[in-house]
């Protein structure tokens, strides 16, 4: 067993997780579009916030046919900048096209086997996922980007073939967990990195 979970797990499931809305959504809101991606994110990692004008792009590119949901699972005792109070802050500012939840018991992020921000899981209408990774391979600086994986993966699958490369690392800061130092990783994640 791996420590993510892998192509043609079924998405775990969570329930009231706050959103910066102000409301409580578990997933089986989600499924009013025939993909779904859900990606694990925060407020200050530059991963983040290097990529996040792409990946509004990609999420405006299949606006019919996929919805976008970050989950911000970060400790907001590693790093202040990553409470909820600063991802209302952070939607009002921005207004991304995705809903925005606050993992704060980080167990969405366990079950997932998130490993970094960001991290995102592509799944079908069955939620069944179909594929795990990288939006890109420089999310930090996407103007020296040579790869669209997150785009790739969404055009393959709106046009109903198979995904060509369903799996890649995600490259970002890893998830902040709460009482452990900014940089600890579950010992099982490890040898994924």
């Amino acid at each position: 067993m791996t420590y993510t979970i892998e192509l043609g797990d079924k998405a775990p499931r969570f329930e009231n997780l706050l959103s910066t809305d102000g409301s409580f959504y578990s997933i089986d809101e989600f499924n009013n579009k025939p993909l779904k991606v859900i990606f694990f994110t925060c407020n200050h990692c530059p991963y983040v916030t290097g990529s996040d004008e792409l990946t509004r792009g990609v999420a405006e590119d299949f606006i019919n046919e996929a919805e976008f949901i970050a989950i911000n699972s970060n400790s907001r005792n590693t790093y202040e900048e990553d409470s909820y109070e600063n991802m209302i802050l952070r939607m009002e500012k921005f207004n991304f096209p995705w809903v925005y939840l606050h993992d704060e018991t980080q167990k969405t992020a366990q079950a997932y086997g998130a490993l970094k921000t960001p991290h995102f899981f592509v799944f079908d209408d069955s939620w069944k996922l179909i594929y795990t990774g990288r939006n890109t391979d420089n999310p930090k600086d996407t103007d020296l980007r040579t790869t669209e994986d997150l785009h790739n993966v969404l055009k393959e699958a709106t046009a109903g073939k198979g995904i060509s490369i369903p799996i890649t690392n995600p490259i970002g800061c890893n998830i902040k967990w709460d009482g452990k130092p900014a940089h600890w990783m579950p010992p099982e994640a490890c040898d994924l990195v």
